[in-house]
């Protein structure tokens, strides 16, 4: 087992399984572009060597599919089958919901039993003004479909001043109605907000902000989770939980356990690090050759994990996943 000096392990997997994207939103990338998988990525069959290496070697527990948007991907239906026979505690899924639909069979027969759906706003304009692509309606739909199935469903906003601040109240009260837990996520110093201190404080916001807003209608009470969670979570007495992952206001760093692996192959311990390690060249060596190697490179992602706080990165999130 590889642990730090605070403790820390990887617990948690995180793969990005493309890096192409449906959407271009303002807050990952700035010129509205979406991203395409690059030519380079891995197969399905080496992403899932990957985990199975890691899990051996790290001791990962627990699995997050991510991309780019996973759904999107044509390795999706490979990957989820090889995973699913590894014996993890727990995988689930990112999406932004406009595929969900769609790929719901796919999804209930690999037995996903949790997805978080990324929707920052209830107004089908501002949603268009923020995500760049898709339909509002069609990733509603596919929410609703997916609670009909029986599956857990987190949403995921990221809050920003002058887009969707006023939709805050809104789409909490629309996920306590239908028992979706809400996560506000405070807007990250990554990508072009690394460099733009400027856009970057035009637009946060912070815990402290969330809290007095939704405390103007709700009482609530701060909630257990787990000691690795990245969320400060809430509950509103009889009507049910939210969560706020502050990376700025309450940062998470000293009891991080998460890793990224991309769809190119690096490995990332930290997303405030500019750090990466190249694993794709030991996907295709026979186990008793790759594991000693990988967990050299493990030492190394575990290194670089920031001590106390998030202090920002250059890489677009979309790449290794969120």
């Amino acid at each position: 087992m590889i642990v730090d000096r605070q403790g820390r392990r990887f617990r948690n997997l995180r793969v990005s399984l493309t890096s192409a994207c449906n959407y271009a939103c303002t807050y990952c990338v700035p010129n509205g572009k979406r991203l395409v998988a690059a030519q380079d990525e891995l197969s399905a069959e080496a992403m899932a060597r990957g985990v199975a290496y890691l899990i051996e070697a790290a001791g990962i527990e627990r699995l997050r599919i991510t991309g780019g948007e996973p759904l999107v991907s044509p390795k999706l239906e490979t990957f989820m089958t090889a995973v699913g026979q590894m014996g993890l505690e727990d995988i689930s899924l990112t999406t932004n919901g406009q595929l969900l639909a769609k790929k719901l069979p796919l999804l209930v027969d690999a037995r996903i039993r949790r997805i978080n759906v990324s929707l920052d706003t209830l107004d089908a304009s501002a949603f268009r003004g923020i995500a760049r692509g898709g339909d509002l309606a069609t990733v509603l739909d596919g929410m609703e479909q997916a609670r009909a199935a029986g599956m857990k469903i987190k949403v995921n906003m990221v809050p920003l001043r002058g887009q969707n601040l006023d939709q805050v109240m809104p789409l909490l009260d629309y996920c306590l109605e239908r028992g979706y837990e809400l996560r506000f996520i405070e807007l990250m110093r990554m990508g072009h907000l690394a460099s733009d201190s400027n856009a970057f404080l035009q637009q946060f916001v912070s815990l402290q902000q969330l809290l007095s807003l939704i405390g103007e209608r709700y009482e609530y009470l701060q909630a257990s989770a787990p000691v690795d969670a990245t969320a400060v979570r809430y509950e509103i007495p009889g009507q049910g939980y939210f969560g706020v992952i502050a990376n700025e206001s309450v940062p998470f760093c000293r009891t991080c356990s998460r890793l990224r692996l991309s769809s190119t192959g690096w490995l990332h311990g930290c997303l405030s690090s500019s750090n990466r390690h190249y694993v794709g060249d030991l996907l295709d060596k026979p186990r008793h050759q790759a594991l000693p190697a990988l967990q050299r490179l493990l030492v190394k992602a575990l290194g670089d994990k920031q001590e106390v706080a998030f202090s920002g990165g250059a890489t677009v999130m979309k790449i290794i996943g969120g």
